[in-house]
């Protein structure tokens, strides 16, 4: 038995404008939106990710935002139990879901039959120990020699992320991306894709960096460090904060931490084309009147 109405998913690289189009199509199609950005996740990450304020967000009710604190971990696998239950209310109450975020394994993890291999104790210790003593740069090379498509979608810097790759490697004898299985929906869904071109995207990027310092990046995560940011093994690493983190101990001046922002940014934005370039499902938009075509896209496949 089919099952409806479909997810409305919005991906594509940061600073796209996915969120503000998530809200617009929501308005639309009497939806709710379902965050599928790991950073959103947690509580008081605010302007370094870009969060809706609760005026942006015009009544729309939003789910998954601000439910961890910053000491606590990621797990995609409890992130996709949170999702796929948030989804299936918002469908038992006859509304539409609309998935936005460019986490593209969070995305994967509620649209598709995915399951996430289990962990090793022994194993995570070892290579948690070597991150410590090698640090992530030089674990992220042996990931890209153990498995290179897995290595081109995490970054350098995240050294949690390269650990999971690699003990799933070490585990299962198999790449990590090789986990990931073939293109394959848990329940009917439309995929829509924002197709920015890239000197217009790296300029959005540059304006998006210097907002952020003018609306008070610095003092949230000075605000965020008496609740334990640092100790937080992922909000920590999150774009922005790491590099504020590093300022407020000296090791960067703001124009530095700035400058390595948006350079950071930038290579992620790349990182995301090419994950969602991947799947061949998503409908890319470009362009003017992006709110109209893909209003008129999903109506189409929906009808």
């Amino acid at each position: 038995m089919a099952l409806s109405p479909r997810v409305v998913a919005i991906v594509g690289p940061t600073a796209s404008g996915k969120s503000v189009l998530a809200v617009e199509l929501a308005l639309a199609l009497d939806g709710e939106v379902v965050n599928a950005d790991s950073m959103q996740l947690y509580r008081g990450l605010d302007i370094g990710t870009a969060k809706l304020s609760v005026d942006e967000r015009r009544a729309v009710p939003h789910h998954l935002l601000d439910v961890w604190d910053v000491t606590v971990t990621a797990s995609v696998a409890t992130y996709q139990q949170m999702a796929r239950a948030a989804v299936a209310d918002i469908v038992d109450r006859g509304r539409t879901p609309i998935l936005v975020g460019g986490s593209g394994l969070y995305v994967r993890a509620v649209l598709d039959e995915l399951e996430f291999p289990g962990t090793d104790p022994a194993v995570r210790s070892r290579l948690e120990t070597d991150l410590a003593i090698r640090g992530p740069i030089a674990m992220h090379a042996r990931l890209a020699a153990a498995d290179p498509a897995a290595a081109a979608a995490i970054l350098p810097s995240n050294g949690r992320r390269i650990v999971r790759a690699l003990e799933v490697v070490e585990m299962t004898g198999r790449a990590f991306s090789a986990t990931l299985p073939a293109y394959r929906y848990v329940r009917p869904a439309v995929q829509i894709g924002l197709d920015v071109p890239l000197p217009e995207l790296d300029a959005r990027i540059e304006k998006r960096v210097e907002t952020m310092f003018a609306a008070g990046l610095v003092d949230e995560v000075r605000g965020l460090v008496g609740k334990g940011l640092r100790e937080g093994r992922t909000a920590s690493r999150a774009l922005g904060y790491a590099q504020v983190l590093r300022l407020l101990d000296g090791d960067l001046t703001e124009g530095e931490a700035r400058d390595e922002i948006a350079s950071a940014t930038r290579r992620f934005a790349r990182r995301q084309r090419s994950w969602f370039r991947r799947d061949p499902r998503v409908e890319w938009l470009s362009g003017a009147a992006i709110y109209n075509r893909a209003l008129s896209l999903v109506r189409r496949t929906i009808d």
